[in-house]
């Protein structure tokens, strides 16, 4: 990381930007290209293991770039706002974002509930009861992170 001083170097901290987000991208490799999707997700903490899970339809070219290469990378952000400097002319934007890396794997039909319960746990404080009548036509899958860095940019004196 070329900014040293933006690092965000505790796990617990780069966690709570996780949390804060609303949206993961992935990046998955299509013959040497990266096929970026954004992404609704759930996440998994246990220790300093993370899993990020994601549902979809069930079929699509994500599934497919999966199986030939299941390695991907990621990248989530929040926090957000711009911050301008009318006297200089100046104009810069606060943020927090995470990146990292892992391997997906795809969750069979007996996974599906508990990952679908930690993704909408993301977006619900409560527990949400989702339709199960669903789940035979959602495919759910899962990054497991071997590599996450974290960054922040906030104006000094903000």
């Amino acid at each position: 990381m070329r900014r040293l001083d933006r690092e965000v170097k505790e796990f617990k901290d780069i966690v709570s930007i996780m949390e804060k987000c609303d949206v993961c991208r992935i990046a998955l490799n299509n013959d040497g290209y990266p096929y970026i999707l954004p992404l609704n997700f759930g996440m998994k903490v246990e220790g300093e293991r993370i899993e990020l899970y994601f549902h979809g339809a069930m079929d699509g070219t994500k599934y497919d770039l999966m199986v030939r290469d299941n390695r991907a990378s990621f990248e989530m952000d929040c926090e957000h706002r711009l911050v301008t400097e009318m006297e200089q002319g100046n104009c810069t934007m606060e943020y927090a974002s995470v990146v990292g890396k892992g391997h997906m794997e795809i969750l069979s039909d007996d996974e599906k509930y508990e990952a679908l319960c930690i993704l909408m746990k993301h977006y619900h404080q409560e527990e949400f009861p989702f339709n199960k009548a669903v789940m035979p036509r959602t495919k759910v899958f899962k990054l497991v992170v071997e590599q996450v860095t974290g960054k922040r940019r906030k104006k000094k004196g903000k």
